[in-house]
Parts: structure tokens; sequence; C-alpha cells
């Protein structure tokens, strides 16, 4: 009977795994096993969404503004007294905001479409007689599927839909409220308890982590509003100049907007250019694109480099891909949330891959919410170094 005959060096078994390719297969095994784990991580989060949501929304939310509540700490107000102030405060803005939108809506409606009918009929003689005239029959056709599609079971179900969705969303914003007045209160509490089984030096790295999230949310939400504002007092002031109906309406829907990078000004600035078309005609729509595009210029070669400075360590091509999956995965809020998570992802890594001595003078520059933390983080950090 043959016998089978191991090949050995030196008398040893070789390891299948010590070639090149032995460590590629096992990198890979590696790789695909991390891709699988943020998958079905991902899928899972998904599928509680209505709860993730108003947890990172409240916790961009604090971040924002907890330098306000240690403001009026400072000035002798206790904790709770201090949180129930700067928790009412934004509560009052977000309703006031809400209720300009409503009343404007409501008090130029009739306007508008007296207007937009006119605007209509502007654009249809303009396509009639223009320099490329359309058949018009081809216009009829074209408002004829409009109306098909208006009257059409795809819209009715879209309206349940839309129904679901907004019952959904006021949950959320109901979840979000409580949530948001606990992180407020007890914030460094709850960070602590989430911290109690790590000592040492991954402690003090987790720590680090934590003042540097609040540090770049912060920084990001209270950079970004600031140049929100002035994209909307530019174009707001250019819709109220031009008369275009909603103006008011139109420049909150700018402010907002702009917490989406790159494409969100951009987007609400074409919406109040067609508002000015169908109700103003192509001249005023024309002058609004161009004060549209002159707002975004100035915002992305001054106010960005200025205003956000580098809490936003993100290559642009970094941000549209962030921008792309958010807005896959969760749409329009994907999407506003999707750029100050990849920062804070970004800032995590930074504080895992690098020693206390540099993370130290990173952490210098820290915010008032982060700086007591991070300095703590440190001094731990190096005791367990030298340990």
């Amino acid at each position: 009977m043959a016998r089978s005959v191991d090949i050995t060096v030196d008398g040893k078994r070789p390891d299948p795994w010590a070639d090149g390719l032995g460590r590629a297969g096992v990198r890979s095994a590696q790789v695909l096993l991390v891709l699988t784990v943020v998958v079905v991580s991902v899928f899972a989060l998904l599928q509680i969404r209505l709860l993730v949501i108003p947890v990172l929304i409240a916790l961009i939310l604090a971040a924002a503004i907890a330098p306000f509540v240690n403001l009026l700490k400072r000035r002798g107000l206790p904790g709770s007294a201090a949180t129930a102030v700067a928790f009412v405060a934004l509560l009052a803005v977000l309703a006031g905001v809400t209720t300009v939108i409503v009343a404007s809506i409501r008090s130029q409606w009739g306007e508008l479409v007296s207007q937009a009918s006119s605007g209509l009929d502007e654009l249809q003689s303009f396509l009639l007689n223009g320099p490329v005239p359309v058949d018009g029959e081809q216009i009829e056709q074209a408002r004829t599927a409009i109306v098909d599609f208006a009257a059409s079971s795809q819209v009715r179900s879209g309206a349940i839909t839309g129904l679901s969705v907004i019952t959904e969303f006021l949950a959320g914003a109901s979840l979000m409220v409580v949530i948001l007045f606990f992180f407020l209160k007890d914030g460094t509490g709850i960070w602590n308890f989430f911290l109690r089984p790590y000592t040492g030096a991954r402690e003090a790295k987790l720590r680090r982590s934590g003042a540097r999230t609040i540090q770049v949310l912060g920084d990001y939400v209270r950079g970004t509003a600031i140049v929100a504002l002035v994209d909307t007092l530019a174009i707001g002031t250019a819709l109220l100049i031009l008369q275009v109906p909603l103006a008011i309406p139109l420049a909150i829907i700018v402010f907002i907007g702009a917490f989406v990078p790159i494409v969100g000004a951009t987007v609400a600035g074409i919406l109040a250019a067609l508002v000015a078309l169908v109700a103003n005609g192509p001249v005023v729509a024309l002058v609004v694109v161009i004060v549209v595009i002159a707002v975004n210029q100035l915002e992305g070669n001054l106010l960005q480099p200025v205003v956000m400075g580098k809490s936003l360590q993100l290559h642009a091509l970094v941000i549209l891909l962030a921008l792309t999956a958010g807005t896959i995965l969760a749409g329009i809020i994907g999407a506003v949330l999707s750029v100050p998570l990849a920062a804070v992802v970004w800032a995590i890594i930074q504080v895992w891959t690098t020693d206390g001595k540099e993370q130290g003078h990173a952490d210098s520059a820290a915010t008032e919410t982060g700086t007591e933390e991070a300095d703590s983080a440190d001094r731990d950090l190096a005791a367990a170094d030298n340990g």
C-alpha cells in the first residue's frame, strides 16, 4: 500500500498561510468579515431608524447648544435651570420658524396662485414664440399627462404614504425632544455610564473620542448655521427686492438647505428661481439664478474656509460620497446627518491612531464642552502609557 509523504523543511511541516498568497487570503478574509459586520450593522440600524435618527439629531443639537448651557451655568444658574432655559429657547426658535413659514404661506398663497397662472401663460407664450418654438400640441400633451398623473392611483397611494411619513415624523420629533432634554441635563453622566467597563489607556482614548465628537459636532453645526444665515440674508434680500412671492419661506428653506453641504443651498436656490419663474417671469428668475450662483461662490471660496476652519477636515470627494450614501440609506435626513457623522468618524480615527502627545496638541483647540474631558483623558493616557 502506498503511503503519503509529507514534504517538510528542516523537519517541520510548511505553513500554507505563511507565503504571500496565504497572507493575502487572510487579509481578504478579514476585510470581508469587517464589511459583513458593517453591512449587518447598518441594516440593523435602518430597521430601528425611528429611534436612531432622533438620537443622532438630539446629539448634534446638544453639542451645538452646550456652550450656551455652560454660559448660563457660569452666570450662576443651577444645572437643571440652565438646561431648562436652553431647552425652552431652542423649542421657541423652532416654533417661531415654523410659525413664520406657515403664516407667510397662508398670507401669500392666493397671490402666488394668481401670479403662477399668469406666469405659466407667459411661459407657454415664450415656448410657442421663442427662439426655439415648441409645437402647441406637444405642450397640451404634456399638460394632459401631468393632469392624468395627478389623478392617478399612484399619486393617491403616495398621499397615503405621505400620511404615514408625517406620523413617523411627529413620533420621531417627540422622541428627539425628550432625548435632547436628557442629553443636555445628564450628558456627562450618560457617557460615564458607558465607560464604566474600561480603564487605563483605553478609557482615556474613549473619553478623548467623546470630547472630540462633541467638539466636531458643535463646531460643524455652529459654523454651518453662520454660513446658512449669510446665504439666507443675501438670497432673501434679493427675493424681497425682486418682489418674489413667498420670499421669507423661501429664505428659510435656503437656511435649512445650507445644512446639506455642496448641494443643499443650490437646490433651495433653484426652488426660489422656479417660484420666480412662474410668478414673475423668466427675467426675474434669471436674476435669482445669478444671485444664487454668486452667493454659492462666496460661500465656497470665503465663508466655508473662514468660518468652518478645521472643524470639517474632509475632502470634497469624501463629503460627496457621504452625501450620496446618506441619501440612499435615509433620504433627506441621511443627507443632513451624513457629513457631520463622517467628520466624527474621521476625528475618532485620528484619536485612536495618534499618540498622547500629538493628540494633546490637537485637543488644545477643543471647545468649552470638551476641554476638561480632553485634558483629563490626556493625563490618564500618559499615566497609563508610562505604567
